[in-house]
């Protein structure tokens, strides 16, 4: 496993470690004076041939007839900017930076191209000499393959025609086509970027200064999303100014709050919990793509499980179930204004058929357990992570059952069920309240009356004599689902991550939300994705 990476920010007080793996990224979001180009070049500074830094004062230029050379020597140009076999980091602060890293012009563009285009030779002559004897196997991807695969599904009206020596484009449906030099700045942009992603060195640090540049919002997360997926082997460090973009993305987060021109930045966290506070108004006029509201505040693992799960929404989570009806009711009252669709999903919270058919009308689905948390605890999501860690067979059906034995024992300890039960009935009787319409009670005495009829049928002690016998009667036949979509308790996590991946929960869910981002276990993906409503865009 590649060591994490590790490096220090002098503040006015001490120096502020960072620490991260690969698969991860790091986010500092800053206003315009406030160090943030000076503090990625001390990153780099620091990183050495490890950190590769794409500056945001970069030229577009391309010229795919640049001439073609050795493919080390190309990339060593790119990487120091000297196209030479021998070169090394001495050469990147004169030949790459032109000894002003912080303002000079970064103009690599055609050393990109070189690298392209050396790597695909190499490898076309390589399937070449393998097929002279026989070998037909399916040949790598070249890093221009993957390119294009990226490129043309953002750009889904364009189409990149890579040969061995150029490179045009033309508009789907039409034959004529463009040189690639004429491409609009964004299109040159989104390609750059993708290539140097693809051709950085393994296991190395992409910086990325204003990532955003260039690039249409509607496009913004799923290029981010393709890259980080495309180099899981590689870490990522995006500094900018967009609070948008770094709001939606997953991953440390940090402010800039001031910077001392002798080489000091003041830097603040931004808490996991919390994350950037922005008008969900302005997330929604923003979105091309449908909203979904979902029950929580939006923690990192909450947001990673939904987003990753229904990518092609916006999701934006709601403090209770109250605050998604009537988010989504709203948005579907006023769709004239936002043209953009919008869903829902809350918690199981133990709800009847007919609350379930009540909030299904309203676009609202219901999670098969009773808060999101409990989703790791289901048998097809389980054993999808003890796969994942090499266990099969009897091994893989005897680490399951320990689990649901911890998960009974736990239910079981103490005062667990009484502590539920208890938070049942006042939800219970919190819905009976909500549900209450005194607007046609014209006097005291009138309101008195109908509140004492809605409330009469609310017997507590019926009501939690029932849910006890339910719990016992699921404990007593280890029907875990059954019990998940009953009981709450945000500790059961701890369960599933030391009996099925010996972690700590904290760890634990880090990984979680890396692989679901990166997508680099699609079986445990896939599970989740089972597990969850199924929620189509009207």
């Amino acid at each position: 496993m590649p060591t994490p990476f590790s490096f220090s920010i002098s503040t006015p007080s001490s120096a502020q470690e960072f620490k991260l793996e690969s698969g991860t990224s790091l986010f500092f979001v800053g206003a315009n004076g406030s160090g943030k180009t000076r503090l990625a070049v001390q990153i780099e500074n620091v990183l050495e041939l490890k950190a590769h830094r794409i500056s945001a004062h970069r030229a577009l230029t391309m010229n795919p007839s640049i001439a073609k050379i050795n493919e080390e020597e190309a990339i060593m140009g790119l990487r120091t900017g000297h196209a030479n076999k021998s070169a090394n980091l001495g050469n990147r602060i004169g030949s790459r930076q032109g000894g002003k890293p912080a303002v000079f012009l970064l103009n690599d563009y055609n050393l990109l191209l070189q690298v392209l285009f050396a790597e695909q030779a190499n490898k076309a002559l390589e399937v070449y000499d393998r097929n002279q004897i026989g070998d037909t196997s399916i040949a790598e991807k070249t890093n221009f393959r993957k390119l294009i695969s990226i490129w043309e599904s953002l750009l889904p009206d364009r189409k990149l025609h890579v040969t061995g020596d150029d490179i045009t484009v033309s508009a789907n449906g039409n034959t004529n086509s463009y040189k690639a030099e004429d491409m609009s700045d964004g299109e040159r942009s989104i390609f750059y970027l993708i290539g140097q992603t693809l051709c950085a060195e393994r296991n190395s640090v992409l910086i990325f200064d204003e990532p955003e540049l260039h690039i249409h919002r509607a496009i913004m997360s799923k290029l981010w999303d393709m890259l980080e997926a495309a180099r899981p082997d590689c870490a990522f460090i995006f500094i900018s100014h967009d609070l948008e973009f770094v709001a939606s993305r997953i991953g440390q987060k940090y402010v800039i709050r001031d910077y001392d021109p002798s080489g000091k930045w003041t830097i603040e966290k931004v808490p996991d919990e919390t994350d950037f506070s922005e008008e969900i108004t302005t997330q929604i006029l923003g979105s091309r793509r449908p909203i979904l509201f979902v029950e929580g505040e939006g923690s990192s693992l909450d947001f990673a499980i939904y987003r990753n799960c229904y990518p092609q929404w916006t999701v934006i989570p709601s403090s209770s179930c109250e605050d998604v009806i009537h988010s989504v009711t709203t948005m579907r009252n006023n769709e004239s204004l936002t043209r953009v669709k919008c869903a829902g999903i809350v918690d199981a919270d133990d709800r009847s058929k007919e609350e379930i058919s009540y909030l299904k009308n309203k676009g609202i689905k219901v999670l098969p357990v009773s808060e999101i948390e409990n989703l790791f605890l289901l048998p097809n999501i389980a054993k999808a992570i003890g796969e994942h860690e090499g266990h099969s067979g009897e091994s893989l059906e005897t680490k399951l059952q320990e689990m649901n034995t911890a998960i009974i024992d736990h239910i079981q300890k103490g005062n667990n069920i009484e502590i539920n039960i208890a938070r049942y009935c006042r939800r219970r009787i919190d819905r009976t309240l909500k549900k209450i319409d005194l607007r046609d009670a014209d006097t005291v005495e009138e309101i008195a009356s109908k509140y004492l009829e809605e409330t009469a049928a609310l017997d507590i002690k019926a009501i939690a004599d029932v849910k006890i016998t339910t719990i016992k009667q699921y404990i007593s036949k280890q029907d875990i689902p059954a019990l998940m979509e009953l009981y709450d308790n945000k500790a059961l996590v701890n369960i599933v991550a030391n009996h099925m991946r010996k972690n700590k929960t904290k760890d634990f869910e880090s990984w979680i939300i890396r692989i679901l981002g990166n997508n680099t276990v699609p079986t445990i993906t896939s599970a989740f994705k089972k597990a969850l409503p199924v929620i189509e865009a009207l």
